[in-house]
């Protein structure tokens, strides 16, 4: 079992930044490729990003892609997001998943989830 906690969720301006951040406890972090989803009210959940059990490969979204970095610690069993740029489009819930191995844009592929942690960008 691998339990992911996400934090620094909340209210950001639109073309402010903000960084979530994800701690895993459990099996080893180092085995695991790790996604950031999101969820938006009235629509269905979608990759944001995803990153290498090494942290050497990273893969976005077009619509974060040059605005949102992923960046990961395996020290300290932590997966990061940094949005820049943010618009009021990336409202939503987001959510940080682990896979077994191999990253994925399929959130059906993924193992473990976070519970969510809730951002929300004013104009």
């Amino acid at each position: 079992q691998v339990q992911l906690v996400e934090s620094g969720g909340g209210l950001g301006q639109a073309g402010g930044s903000l960084r979530l951040s994800c701690t895993a406890s459990g099996r080893t972090f180092g085995d695991y490729a790790m996604g950031w989803f999101r969820q938006a009210p009235g629509k269905v959940r979608e990759f944001v990003g995803a990153i290498s059990r090494s942290g050497g490969g990273t893969s976005y979204a077009d619509s974060v892609k040059g605005r949102f970095t992923i960046s990961r610690d395996n020290a300290k069993n932590t997966v990061y997001l940094q949005m820049n740029s943010m618009t009021i489009e990336d409202t939503a819930i987001y959510y940080c998943a682990a896979k077994w191995r191999v990253a994925s844009t399929h959130p059906d592929e993924y193992n473990y989830w976070g519970q969510g942690t809730q951002v929300t960008v004013s104009s």
